[in-house]
């Protein structure tokens, strides 16, 4: 705790110089949240609001490269979408040195008006989910490259890298045996990726990280925030985010939404149902490390193993319900 502690107490110092790089006239900035980056909500005195992001880990190619897309995602579909705002210098990115060799990049981006859906999303919302990744995949399938352009891939290397992670870590949540399944899974994930081939109708830029805390509703309507991890990556992985954390039936509507929109490809089920299991345990391995996470990850353990269990023995689970 004492590192998270440090690591935002770095991130508060970083977050009020980067400030003085906008025209901007703030008056008041809070703390948000501490995740991969760390994040404030910046006001104005005209009533405006921001998200300041401090990055630690990313280059300012990648950072630059995100914000180009978020361009374009504003430029050609019809849901708000979070856009950056360039600082005096006209720079999409503004770089930060602190006294005590603390090195990092700082982004501002425009608020994004919505709220998250307090009690679940309802069958509507559901649906519209759907149609909102399609609309982000059908601009992805048409994206061409701008020099430089710099994201992740998410794949076989970057779920290997979680798998090592989780290894590191897995004794905070889970038991031996647990962990164990966990491998099992993987290693049937991993075997299975070697045979799936990177065309353009099932694989571009992605959300990477559309699950339900990143989507906000406004009038019903669903709008994607938090962009920090898009990258490239196969099209049914990014519903795999989405869907992981609602229930089968409403898993059922967020397909159904897409396909009202864009046709999945033939043997779309059984392969969702292997990025399913994969988002799951990534999720896991990103929140691991986090003393904050343990008792949470413990409790989500149950349904978790069964989905392993389901998933190991070929039985499908993604629209139906699972006794724990």
């Amino acid at each position: 705790m004492d590192e998270i502690n440090k690591a935002i107490a770095r991130s508060k110092q970083a977050a009020l110089i980067a400030l003085q790089n906008y025209d901007l006239d703030w008056d008041q900035i809070q703390f948000n949240q501490f995740s991969d980056t760390c994040t404030f909500i910046v006001k104005t005195n005209k009533g405006e609001t921001f998200l300041l992001r401090i990055h630690s880990n990313m280059s300012r190619e990648e950072i630059d490269s995100e914000i180009v897309w978020l361009d374009t995602l504003n430029e050609r579909i019809d849901v708000a979408i979070p856009k950056g705002v360039l600082d005096r210098n006209g720079s999409r990115t503004v770089s930060i040195e602190l006294d005590n060799d603390y090195h990092s990049h700082a982004s501002l981006m425009c608020w994004v008006e919505g709220e998250h859906a307090k009690e679940g999303i309802t069958e509507n919302q559901s649906y519209k989910e759907g149609i909102l990744l399609a609309k982000l995949h059908q601009v992805s399938q048409n994206f061409e490259l701008t020099p430089g352009f710099e994201r992740p891939v998410w794949g076989e290397q970057s779920f290997r890298q979680a798998m090592i992670r989780l290894t590191q870590n897995y004794d905070r949540f889970l038991t031996d045996a647990e962990f164990q399944l966990y491998q099992t899974a993987a290693e049937k994930i991993l075997s299975w990726m070697n045979t799936l081939s990177k065309d353009r109708s099932g694989y571009g830029l992605i959300h990477g990280d559309l699950h339900q805390g990143n989507i906000v509703f406004h009038n019903e309507d669903p709008r994607p925030i938090d962009f920090g991890r898009c990258g490239f990556g196969y099209f049914l992985y990014d519903i795999a985010h989405t869907i992981l954390g609602i229930y089968p039936a409403q898993r059922e509507l967020v397909t159904k939404g897409y396909q009202s929109i864009r046709k999945l490809e033939e043997d779309w089920l059984p392969i969702l149902e292997n990025f399913t299991v994969m988002v799951m345990i990534e999720n896991y391995s990103h929140h691991a490390p986090d003393p904050r996470e343990s008792e949470g990850l413990k409790g989500e353990q149950p349904y978790a193993q069964a989905i392993i269990k389901h998933y190991l023995n070929g039985k499908p689970f993604l629209f139906n319900s699972i006794e724990v």
